[in-house]
């Protein structure tokens, strides 16, 4: 099975001098790329000089994470793509529990437990075990529900299906992913790993969590968690989501829902004194808005949606039932 390893960068050589001799040293048998998009440092060059075993791909502009991929992925010729990000840091053996998991074909993506390099005992935000959704398209995981990052106790020892993986650390096969569509680059970054797993998830395809790999991630390494723009791209992509891929009427509902409990999360930015964050779900749902036209086509395409798992709101259980465990859910 041919493996490509391919890490998207954007002016970021201090993380490639960080992070890639990790992927180098322990991914035997795979082929490793640099996906730059459109950097104005001196990280390619870098890569050029230091990593000879790492082959580059410039794209022409930074068209964000799902641009960025989907410009890149279209010159490798691979069986399996592994989409990391640049600040993950790789262990020993990672790779071959993975791969074993594609011997079945109808195993569509899957994603290592994906643990916090600042505090390795722990799992980190974007990932941990295994992604959700709510009743609401809230994304949580097996191992991190809104800021509560579990110990890893073993408790996410096994490998389950999950309705998403990753965009830290994301294996997809390659056809599947081109027939699915590739990555909505219309999100630009955030969420797009999600709409991707549901697509191949609406097509047949199962998406997997294992817990015999793991990884090691910086997170907050492009975009902080206190920048406004995080905000928006969380916020309206959500809603992308949602009116892509949940079939009928429902969609309206959480739609509409949304805008109650983003008006609530909004006032809860104010009172926090995060005015900048109020403003960035005042424009995430404007900017939702004015893409509902392209959203309500791709709905049409939409003939066999996988029912959601969970009924439940995660807000509610969260904040007012104060359970902030998966195993508590």
């Amino acid at each position: 099975m041919k493996i490509a390893i391919v890490i998207l960068n954007w002016n970021g050589k201090s993380l490639l001098e960080r992070f890639l001799p990790s992927v180098i040293a322990y991914s035997p048998n795979a082929e490793i790329y640099v996906a730059d998009n459109a950097s104005t440092d001196t990280s390619v060059a870098y890569v050029q000089e230091q990593f000879k075993e790492a082959k580059i791909i410039q794209n022409s502009e930074n068209g964000g994470y799902a641009k960025g991929y989907n410009d890149a992925l279209k010159h490798i010729m691979s069986d399996v793509y592994v989409l990391l990000n640049s600040d993950v840091q790789v262990t020993e053996g990672w790779l071959k529990p993975m791969i074993a998991l594609f011997d079945n074909p109808l195993v569509g993506a899957a994603q290592p437990k994906i643990k916090d390099l600042k505090k390795p005992t722990h799992f980190e935000y974007a990932g941990a075990a295994g992604g959700y959704l709510d009743a609401f398209g809230y994304p949580f995981c097996r191992g991190r529900i809104f800021d509560t990052c579990e110990e890893d106790t073993g408790q996410y020892n096994d490998t389950r299906e999950v309705q998403w993986a990753s965009g830290a650390c994301l294996f997809v096969r390659a056809p599947y992913f081109w027939q699915a569509g590739a990555l909505d680059e219309t999100f630009f970054a955030h969420q797009e790993e999600i709409d991707l797993c549901w697509r191949l998830r609406n097509m047949g395809y199962q998406v997997l969590a294992s817990g015999d790999s793991e990884v090691l991630h910086l997170g907050g390494a492009t975009l902080p968690s206190e920048n406004p723009k995080k905000t928006f791209y969380n916020f309206r992509n959500t809603l992308f989501n949602v009116m892509k891929n949940v079939k009928g009427i429902r969609a309206f509902f959480i739609v509409f829902s949304r805008l109650i409990l983003d008006a609530i999360a909004g006032l809860k930015y104010l009172f926090a004194g995060k005015p900048k964050h109020l403003l960035a779900i005042v424009k995430a749902h404007f900017s939702f808005y004015y893409h509902l036209p392209s959203l309500l086509v791709n709905r049409m395409t939409l003939k066999h949606p996988t029912p959601y798992a969970q009924t439940f709101s995660i807000v509610w259980k969260y904040f007012v039932q104060k359970k902030q465990y998966f195993k508590d859910l």
